[in-house]
């Protein structure tokens, strides 16, 4: 019997990784959002997982799916520990209007944020798609994306 499933969800700013996260988290999946706490550390103004963290984490025993979400330069050097690499994209309009919207996290407000995340959906997404075992369009509500993503940890998982 092999552990559950661990997926990575990333993805540009504004796509739905943490609401995807937090309506995960509420179904009883272990969740981690890299953007919080110590998984992250700043080299050269590029911001990169703390790569002993990360593989603590992907080494432990996994009684139930494990959702990690982020987006970093380093994540490919992961890729081959995650079950399934999940991109969520959604158009840059609808990207826009939710970073405009949301309270829970101030990147992307300011006019070089901004140009930022655009720069990022024109030259990073593509990579990250490249890349990516499943993609998933979040121009749903975000209790679909949440059922896909289950869906997919099935999939992929052979406990």
């Amino acid at each position: 019997m092999r552990d559950h499933a661990a997926i990575l969800i990333t993805g540009m700013s504004g796509v739905g990784k943490t609401t995807a996260l937090d309506g995960l988290s509420r179904q009883g999946f272990a969740t981690v959002d890299t953007d919080e706490g110590d998984w992250i550390e700043v080299a050269d103004g590029e911001p990169l997982w703390r790569e002993p963290l990360l593989a603590a984490l992907l080494s432990r025993p996994r009684p139930a799916a494990l959702f990690v979400a982020g987006t970093v330069a380093n994540q490919g050097v992961f890729y081959d520990r995650f079950d399934a690499v999940v991109l969520l994209s959604a158009p840059s309009a609808i990207a826009f209007q939710r970073i405009a919207e949301r309270t829970n996290n101030p990147f992307g407000k300011s006019d070089s944020e901004r140009r930022q995340i655009a720069r990022d959906m024109a030259e990073i997404e593509p990579l990250l798609r490249q890349a990516a075992t499943h993609e998933i369009v979040t121009v749903c509500p975000p209790e679909e994306v949440i059922g896909e993503l289950v869906v997919i940890s099935r999939t992929v998982s052979n406990p």
